[in-house]
């Protein structure tokens, strides 16, 4: 046992040896417990407290890099503003801009005394509260001005609680960093210099130009203002905007033929919803619910679907739910079968995942501009706004639902013969039911989310009301509206939840 703990700790100190490349005796010394006990033990590393950041650079620990960069830069910068910063520029700024004001009353009082005004006794009480506000800056100023040495005594003591925080976590850091090098080899390890001469670099360049930049603000315009030319700005909105007026005219057909077919769809799902008597409609829907979703859902449902006819929002909302459904009918017919190509492609998902990313990360009113650009307003301009909103999610829950089938599962079904359509259908699109039908709730939602958005681009429904009410400031309509919104939002989620728990 004696000679298997011998070996144990030569095949540990050999380990260390390779990963601290400097200082082996030491590091051997520091990580002589790891086999006795893990975690935090308290010990201090002198040349990780002296050089701070860039021993943890240099050592490759660049998760502490960054926040004792940012910790020293700060105490840098009240020692940098002790020392040549002018402390009392602001209050000083304040006093010269209150002295012209009150040499411009003078004025006024010396004109009011002549032409007998009778504002002159407001004037000199204006002048008399002028002079105390300028007496205040100017004390403001000299105090500010003597507060040097407290900056600079509050930098050096920050600065000196962050060196004694950088020695006393190295170490626990150091060995945190090793645990992962035994396991994974392309962790950074040893003490490189290339490390260190970035850090250096890196360090004097952030705390050299914060220092410069809080201490000596009007020294060097170009670290207060993004060197820029507007002119560019201005170019290159103009190259977009031709490129929208080629695209536009190249396109007629292609777009013409979108909105007439956007148009359509919308008129055939609004005859359903709106022209059908409201009766057979919320039968339907009832029923829907009660089906899907059981008794509950159904009684609910016909509650939000009373609110929405008493209260005189039952073609608004019905025509909000067509806009709605074919948005989403759009985005589930294309969204469904591109998951699945990116499910079996994963070349294809690289090429799809950046537009993805774009799709969701833009704000929802930048989807209007080209919308509006390329198709005009109006619904069909409301159905694409909605549908390249809420189309990113079931298109990356499709991805993630094949992805996470059983590969043992597909295994066995091939080995049983199964046909690659076979293998579809009856294996991997059942098994990813649940997550693909949470993907189809999310993209009905988000799509809901765009209602009030369309709306500025002259799509019709309950948005219009909730538009009106922020333009007029009618709080109680606005309210009323949005829980319109709300009521058709809760009915579509808890039917389409119902149906993917049964």
């Amino acid at each position: 046992m004696k000679d298997l703990n011998e070996k144990t700790i030569h095949n540990l100190n050999k380990l260390i040896d390779d990963f601290a490349g400097q200082n082996q005796a030491y590091y051997r010394k520091v990580f002589s417990h790891m086999l006795e006990v893990s975690g935090f033990r308290l010990t201090f590393n002198y040349a990780a407290a002296l050089l701070g950041p860039i021993w943890y650079g240099a050592r490759g620990i660049w998760s502490w890099f960054l926040p004792f960069l940012v910790l020293e830069a700060f105490a840098f910068i009240q020692i940098a503003k002790g020392v040549f910063g002018d402390l009392g520029r602001e209050s000083r700024l304040r006093a010269e801009s209150i002295s012209e004001t009150l040499s411009l009353r003078y004025d006024q009082i010396a004109a009011a005394e002549k032409s007998g005004s009778g504002s002159l006794e407001a004037l000199k009480r204006a002048a008399q509260a002028l002079e105390g506000a300028l007496e205040k800056a100017n004390e403001a100023a000299l105090a500010a001005q003597a507060s040097g040495a407290a900056f600079v005594v509050g930098g050096m003591l920050l600065l000196l609680a962050i060196k004694v925080l950088q020695g006393g976590l190295a170490n626990w850091a150091l060995e945190n960093q090793f645990s992962r090098w035994r396991s994974d080899r392309s962790v950074a390890h040893g003490f490189s210099y290339g490390r260190f001469i970035l850090g250096l670099f890196l360090f004097v360049f952030v705390v050299s130009l914060s220092a410069i930049k809080f201490s000596l603000p009007d020294a060097f315009p170009v670290l207060a203002q993004f060197p820029t030319d507007r002119g560019w700005r201005i170019n290159v909105g103009d190259g977009i905007q031709a490129g929208f007026d080629w695209t536009k005219i190249a396109g007629r057909g292609f777009f013409d033929t979108l909105t007439t077919g956007m148009r359509n769809l919308l008129d055939a799902i609004e005859v359903v919803l709106v022209e059908t008597p409201w009766p057979v409609v919320s039968l339907v829907i009832i029923m829907l619910a009660y089906l899907s979703a059981g008794a509950r859902v159904a009684i609910f449902t016909g509650a939000a679907l009373a609110y929405l006819g008493l209260l005189d929002f039952w073609d608004k909302a019905m025509t909000t739910v067509a806009l709605l459904g074919a948005a989403a009918l759009i985005s589930i017919t294309l969204g469904i079968p591109l998951g699945i190509l990116c499910a079996r492609r994963p070349k294809v998902f690289a090429v799809i995942r950046p537009v993805l990313d774009f799709m969701q990360s833009m704000p929802s009113f930048v989807y209007l501009i080209p919308v509006v650009a390329f198709i005009g307003s109006g619904k069909p301009a409301g159905v694409v706004a909605t549908m390249i909103f809420g189309s990113p999610p079931v298109i990356r829950f499709t991805v993630l639902g094949l992805q996470q089938v059983p590969e043992t599962v597909r295994e066995a079904a091939l080995a049983f013969g199964a046909s690659p359509r076979y293998l579809l259908w009856k294996v991997d699109l059942p098994l990813a039911a649940r997550t693909i039908m949470a993907g189809v709730n999310q993209t009905i939602l988000l799509s809901l989310a765009m209602v009030v958005v369309a709306s500025l681009i002259g799509a019709k429904g309950l948005g219009e009301d909730v538009l009106e009410a922020l333009q007029f400031a009618a709080a109680g309509q606005g309210i009323l509206a949005g829980l319109a919104i709300l009521f058709c939002a809760l009915i579509l989620d808890r039917i389409v939840a119902g149906k993917e728990k049964r």
